[in-house]
């Protein structure tokens, strides 16, 4: 054979080479191949996640992951979405949810699908498991309160609890510091022996194997507050083995908030591991205009190298136990001990002196307000009370002609310390320097709710139904505090990847596919803190794994969800 022939051969080999590439690539992207699509979403914008700009296109889904994104029109599918004038971005991940208790109730979520939520983090330093008879015996009043029976004990048991039941969105979970400390310490203001430390650190390797993505704190509430750095320390130390990530709720978010910061920073670089500050805020009213000295702290400490994000629920009023107002040291022992406390005058006016007087030892939340009017009850145990749902401290105490405060003690004992409330404590320029920085994503902070049933009977923080949409109407559409591609990342792609959760929070090809379709126009919150049980408006589509939750704005009823186990799993 000449060397012409040879040539020509070799040429014609290599375009025949290059066509069979070709088809096989441009198959892949339009993904015939494999059948026809389960889902085609068309003429959509699509935001990414990634920050970038929205660009037109189609998306096809099949077997609950996206399996091509381009232009698919000749594509065969068995279904068509028009997203026609609408935004199709991934969908929205809650960085703090809170729904461990409520997913158990109404599993479907609706709070949280109706805002585009297809992924929630949950666990706030307590958590639902581990477990013992102890810890249930305490707690028994919440579980009766949403008829509940923990038939669960540890991470693996609760996570296939959720999975035979069936859940409405992804759900994954910390294990919390105060959860492990109540196994072995109860709820006494103690200091684990060198053994004590060791058994608490074997329960974190265990909840790590059964599928929790780290460990958090919430260290404004008793018995955390108990718990020295040093024990956090370690305790973090054993997650970070197993690819984990701190997430906290610090010591304090008012006065000593940046003594707090320090400490989150100091837990991070010694148990080598990242942070995640939840709900970042500077509260109480000696404290309005700081935002911008904890955004320089962690700025700095992000610039030394220490992998520290945090995330914001974007309103001026916090919700928590009405049992915060109380000092630490009056909640040794637990609950029934609290109640104890206040029934006796003297030890209940000592908490009374104590609340009336500034402090950097505890987060004061008493001296953080302007007064009773800054405090509404959300949402109570004791049916005799149910009438004071939604009402502020203020009118309450006027109506019982009573002193704010002991109606504040007199309803805690009452309703057995379960009392949540909503409280005013923030100013908004904090609030929109907070969530305008970079590394700060977005949290309801509130468990997943219903109209409906039992959970409809409550009064929540507003958050629970509109964190989100409130952030596309108030921050994005209105104010412009926000682009629409910075919001979607800061929804998706940026929890995604502090969460580690390397096929979710982008739409791109091989991802599972959550999805949200809606009008970026029309996108609203509804919830109010008079009126908080009313659904998001706007999200006319919401896939969870590639199922429809929401359908044409209205909800499916179907359970497509998955627990998300972290990195240190064992089967």
């Amino acid at each position: 054979m000449n060397l012409t022939a040879a040539t020509a051969r070799l040429s014609l080999a290599f375009l025949l080479l290059f066509a069979i590439c070709s088809f096989a690539a441009d198959r892949a992207v339009s993904g015939p191949v494999d059948g026809p699509f389960d889902l085609v979403i068309t003429n959509g914008h699509i935001i990414d996640g990634t920050g970038s700009p929205w660009y037109s296109g189609d998306v096809g889904i099949r077997d609950g992951r996206i399996a091509a994104i381009g232009v698919l029109s000749a594509e065969p599918r068995k279904r068509t979405i028009d997203a026609k004038n609408k935004v199709v971005a991934p969908g929205f991940i809650d960085m703090l949810g809170q729904s461990e208790t409520t997913v158990l109730v109404d599993p479907r979520l609706p709070s949280k699908i109706y805002q585009g939520i297809t992924t929630e983090i949950t666990g706030e330093g307590g958590s639902a498991a581990p477990l013992n008879d102890s810890i249930i015996a305490n707690d028994r009043p919440a579980y009766q309160h949403y008829k509940i029976d923990p038939d669960w004990r540890t991470f693996r048991q609760y996570f296939v609890h959720l999975e035979k039941q069936g859940i409405g969105i992804n759900l994954a979970s910390y294990v919390g510091a105060t959860q492990v400390r109540r196994m072995v310490l109860g709820d006494a203001d103690v200091q684990p022996t060198p053994e004590q430390l060791e058994k608490m650190k074997a329960l974190v390797r265990d909840a790590m194997h059964d599928g929790t993505i780290g460990l958090s704190t919430s260290l404004e509430y008793a018995p955390a507050p108990y718990a020295k750095t040093g024990e956090l320390i370690a305790l973090a130390s054993e997650a970070s083995k197993f690819g984990g990530i701190y997430a906290t709720h610090m010591r304090s978010e008012g006065d000593a908030v940046l003594e707090s910061v320090d400490e989150a920073i100091r837990i991070g670089r010694e148990a080598h591991i990242p942070v995640e500050i939840w709900h970042i805020k500077v509260a109480g009213k000696a404290n309005f205009g700081r935002m911008p000295d904890l955004i320089a702290r962690i700025a700095k400490a992000r610039a030394e190298g220490s992998d520290i994000s945090a995330d914001t629920y974007a309103y001026t009023a916090w919700s928590n136990s009405m049992s915060a107002f109380v000092p630490p040291w009056a909640h040794d022992g637990g609950d029934a001990k609290m109640i104890e406390r206040l029934k006796d005058p003297a030890t209940r006016a000592r908490i009374r002196k104590d609340m009336g007087t500034p402090s950097k030892d505890w987060d004061n939340e008493w001296d953080e307000i302007s007064g009773p009017q800054d405090v509404t009850i959300t949402l109570v145990q004791n049916p005799e009370l149910k009438k004071f749902q939604g009402k502020r401290l203020s009118d309450i105490a006027k109506a019982l002609n009573k002193d704010p405060i002991n109606t504040l003690f007199d309803l805690l004992i009452e309703d057995k310390g379960f009392t949540n409330v909503a409280v005013f404590g923030m100013s908004e320029p904090d609030v929109v320097l907070a969530l305008q920085q970079p590394w700060v994503a977005f949290d309801n902070d509130s468990p997943g709710t219903s109209t409906e049933g039992i959970l409809g009977e409550e009064h929540p923080h507003p958050r629970a139904y509109g964190t989100f949409p409130r952030v596309l109407r108030k921050y994005v559409r209105e104010e412009k505090k926000l682009t629409l591609e910075d919001a979607i990342r800061k929804f998706t792609a940026l929890p995604a990847q502090r969460m580690r959760f390397t096929d979710r929070g982008v739409l791109k090809q091989g991802m599972w596919a959550d999805v949200v379709v809606f009008d970026p126009n029309t996108v609203r919150d509804v919830a109010t803190f008079d009126d908080p049980n009313r659904f998001s408006e706007g999200m006319d589509f919401v896939l969870v794994n590639g199922t429809t939750v929401i359908e044409n704005g209205k909800m499916t009823g179907t359970l497509p969800g998955k627990v998300l186990r972290g990195a240190g799993f064992e089967r």
